[in-house]
């Protein structure tokens, strides 16, 4: 894309033909304000990051200087006390130390001198001072094991013809003889062998051992807050020590090395390039949010600021949203006179006038189906109805048919039950007295051929339940299920938290598979007696108590059928209850 094209859309982007005024606003404040931020936060993460790095390099150094320093004080302690015992046996007053036993009363004082000086020398730090004979023999406390001196890796090593120090390095102090080896104490370690022909105790080796658990504290501290990784290394490249964590150098490390005077030891510490500048990283990363979180502000100051000037406009797009679906009370404030105004006041008349038409049409819609239900219910007269069942009732008890009676009886109760439109919601008391009534009928017809049984707690009877929605399922069953009224049905109510589980069981014929499939179908026509029962009752619990109540049938044919009926509980008010009464 060549300069001229570019301008171009830049022209067309600030002028307006893209976006929208706000989007405009919100272009420009935004290029203003993050130009600045921008620039203001690499500037600050470039110094910061390089004045952190500089002061993680000084204290890096002085960390391994200040290690350096420990390392050689704890050295130049036991040299020290190395030069002190080897001047007192080299002294010719001290010719009573031998490399042997003691045996004569003055061998014995002069190895208790020199045992008072040993114990003079020690220090808190001094885990353990000897004068190992080349007979096995042995000046210092009664706790050395000269056999386990064979476990110290580096004292196997020493050569024999070696004069001056000799220093062992870093080991534990297993060769206690009240040592149990569990818990072996770390100790450095100098040996310095006496080359002196003249003497008794040439050939001897003195044995200096200071506590250095403090000293390897240090050691992990350092490795601990750096992360770095610490060798030291004799002159002749032994490893006296490095850490555990295995470590491959690259020439990127950072890297700082001291060299301790008293024995030319070389401490190292090295650190990747990536921990090094982690600190720096940390910085990046929160300067990065920092700028993130700033841009976020930037956009809603100037997303508040630039809908000051469109706010009128998003109010009449936002009602003219709710009234699309369908919240007819919606109106928009009316703010001024100007044009905008002028749409405001449209649009609250027209709102207006939608929502009176609807109210129009919805009332008739009401008056309508009412009119239907009153003409559908007086094509019965139930009056005239009940007084000839009366009349035939009382028939039949004069001429001594009991059973005729018995039926009038309860036929007139149910149809007094079906006929009541009063109430759409009855409670379950009235609906299973019902049902009683119904049993009877059909035990009159049938005789005592079928069982019925009712478990129902007495507390749930108060509830409510629509109407005449059991007497189709009791239809079903025995005009489908039983032959000539056999068989056995079971009612159990239960209470399930808020909501109320009614279980219905026969042991009859069952449903057919594919009948069973398209019972709750729409477009399932009724064949003979009954056979819409079932989705009937299920459309009554959904129209009252919403979509996910209602009936589950479970059915096998020739084993019997098993509806259950869900249903929230629902307390019956007081004018319902003068009404049933």
């Amino acid at each position: 894309m060549n300069l001229q094209g570019i301008k171009e859309r830049a022209g067309r982007m600030f002028t307006g033909t893209y976006h929208s005024i706000r989007t405009k606003l919100l272009t420009c404040f935004l290029v203003v304000t993050l130009i600045p931020l921008f620039s203001l936060g690499g500037l600050s993460y470039v110094q910061s990051a390089k004045v952190i790095n500089s002061q993680f390099g000084k204290y890096g150094d002085n960390a391994v200087a200040q290690l350096e320093q420990q390392t050689s004080s704890a050295l130049g302690r036991m040299k020290q006390t190395a030069e002190t015992i080897y001047s007192y046996l080299l002294d010719p007053s001290h010719s009573g130390i031998g490399n042997g036993t003691p045996f004569t009363y003055g061998d014995i004082m002069e190895k208790n001198d020199f045992e008072s000086l040993l114990k003079s020398l020690r220090t808190q730090l001094t885990a353990g001072i000897y004068i190992i004979t080349s007979s096995g023999y042995y000046y210092g406390e009664n706790n050395l094991d000269v056999n386990k001196l064979g476990n110290i890796p580096a004292w196997n090593a020493r050569p024999k013809a070696y004069a001056g120090t000799y220093w062992l390095g870093f080991y534990p102090q297993d060769h206690s003889i009240n040592n149990s080896g569990s818990d072996n104490l770390p100790v450095l370690g100098l040996a310095v062998p006496i080359h002196h022909p003249d003497k008794a105790q040439d050939g001897s080796v003195i044995l200096i051992e200071e506590n250095a658990e403090e000293l390897l504290q240090s050691y992990a501290k350092f490795e601990a807050d750096t992360h770095a990784h610490l060798l030291i290394t004799a002159p002749d490249g032994t490893v006296v020590y490095e850490t555990d964590a295995p470590y491959t150098p690259h020439g990127s490390d950072v890297a700082w090395t001291r060299t301790i005077d008293a024995n030319q030891w070389t401490i190292e510490a090295r650190i990747p390039a990536k921990a090094f500048y982690q600190s720096s990283d940390v910085i990046r990363a929160n300067t990065m949010v920092v700028a993130i979180v700033s841009c976020l502000l930037a956009f809603g100051i100037a997303y508040l600021f630039s809908s000051r000037f469109t706010s009128r406009i998003r109010t009449l797009k936002d009602s003219m949203q709710k009234v699309s679906f369908g919240k007819l009370d919606t109106r928009t404030p009316i703010d001024g006179r100007d044009e905008l105004g002028s749409l405001d006041m449209s649009f609250n008349r027209m709102v207006t006038g939608v929502q009176t038409l609807i109210g129009e049409v919805e009332q008739s819609e009401r008056l309508k189906k009412e009119a239907e239900l009153r003409a559908f219910h007086y094509q019965i007269n139930p009056h005239l109805l009940f007084n000839t069942l009366n009349s035939i009732q009382w028939k039949a008890r004069l001429e001594g048919a009991e059973d005729i009676r018995q039926m009038l009886y309860h036929l007139t109760m149910v149809l007094e039950g079906n006929l009541d439109i009063s109430q759409e919601l009855v409670t379950l008391n009235r609906e299973l007295r019902m049902i009683g009534h119904f049993l009877k009928i059909q035990e009159i017809r049938h005789g005592e051929v079928f069982r019925y049984e009712l478990d129902c707690d007495e507390a749930l009877l108060p509830y409510l339940i629509p109407r005449m929605t059991l007497q189709p399922l009791f239809e079903n069953i025995f005009f489908h299920a039983f032959t000539d009224g056999q068989g056995e049905i079971h009612v159990k109510v239960e209470e399930d938290h808020d909501e109320l589980v009614l279980t219905l069981r026969d042991n009859g014929a069952g449903i057919k598979e594919e009948k069973l499939a398209r019972l709750f179908s729409p477009e399932m026509k009724r064949k003979g007696r009954g056979g819409l029962g079932v989705r009937n009752a299920d459309q009554k619990f959904k129209l009252h108590f919403g979509p996910l109540y209602g009936l589950k049938v479970h059915s096998v044919k020739g084993e019997g059928t098993t509806i259950t009926i869900r249903w929230p509980k629902r307390e019956e008010s007081f004018d319902d209850e003068s009404r049933e009464h």
